[in-house]
């Protein structure tokens, strides 16, 4: 667990740094997730060594949300993805490291273009159908904003998913309750989540803290368990948007905001390096 929080820390601060860097990006999603991405990739998934766009025989990760990119590139790189300096490029023309993730640079570790919101569960349920008809019993992970579930096209394929028994799949929703316009009962309003999508035929499971490591790692696992029974997963994850930096916690207006030097200064006091900054 040690570990891990110290990974979390780190990853923090790179997101920081990232978006400080280009004066642009989504620091309050990607915040809100770091426990997630960090347990995700460091505890939960089967990864080979060598990253190949084919993905066999190991666990797939999909970000549908793309814009918390930050996130996903500094633990990307953390694992051995890429150099943890290339994270220096965020942004930047030319780099591989763009807003939002995308695949004709070949980074690896990302396996498709995303930002596009509503389309990541439909390009998962996809990649999970190949799967069976490898007979590949690996598991496909995604991420998923609950802003994005606004979006009709998720309800089609939630709807597809169970009637077709895809039981190697596992979604879990960043239910932070704020998008970029406010909070989610403002703009467009959920209803109950778990109801919804229990009543599409998933099994689903909660998270009550999505940003304590132990829970999140020991919901999966109950999760992972239970694939291969017929149903899809989902996991609502309660997160607080901006974790880990106070004067982001709970707002809605660090969606897509970078912090000036003096903001980055008093995020990262309150974030003390644990291993090695870029």
């Amino acid at each position: 667990m040690n570990e891990l929080e110290n990974l979390v820390i780190q990853v923090r601060r790179d997101i920081l740094r990232m978006v400080n860097n280009v004066k642009s990006g989504h620091p309050g999603g990607s915040l809100g997730c770091t426990e997630f991405f960090v347990v995700l990739f460091f505890k939960i998934m089967k990864r080979n060594e060598k990253f190949e766009m084919n993905g066999k025989n190991e666990d797939l990760f999909f970000l549908s949300n793309g814009h918390i990119s930050p996130v996903y590139y500094s633990t990307l790189a953390r694992a051995g993805y890429f150099p943890v300096k290339e994270l220096n490029t965020f942004r930047k023309i030319n780099s591989r490291l763009q807003g939002h993730p995308t695949t004709h640079e070949g980074l690896p570790g990302i396996r498709i273009a995303s930002g596009s919101l509503g389309q990541g569960m439909s390009v998962a349920i996809g990649a999970a159908i190949t799967k069976k008809l490898n007979k590949d019993d690996s598991i496909v992970y995604t991420l998923h904003g609950d802003g994005e579930l606004q979006e009709g096209q998720n309800w089609e394929a939630i709807m597809f998913a169970s009637a077709n028994k895809i039981d190697n799949i596992i979604c879990t929703i960043d239910y932070n309750q704020k998008q970029i316009d406010g909070d989610i009962k403002d703009v467009l309003d959920l209803g109950d989540l778990k109801i919804k999508f229990s009543s599409f035929g998933w099994i689903v499971f909660e998270i009550k803290n999505g940003n304590n490591v132990k829970e999140i790692e020991d919901i999966i696992l109950k999760a992972k368990n239970e694939s291969g029974n017929g149903k899809p997963i989902v996991i609502i994850m309660n997160t607080t948007m901006g974790n880990g930096v106070d004067y982001m916690m709970g707002t809605h207006k660090w969606h897509g905001v970078a912090p000036n030097d003096e903001e980055l200064r008093i995020a990262l006091d309150q974030n003390p390096e644990t291993l090695i900054d870029y």
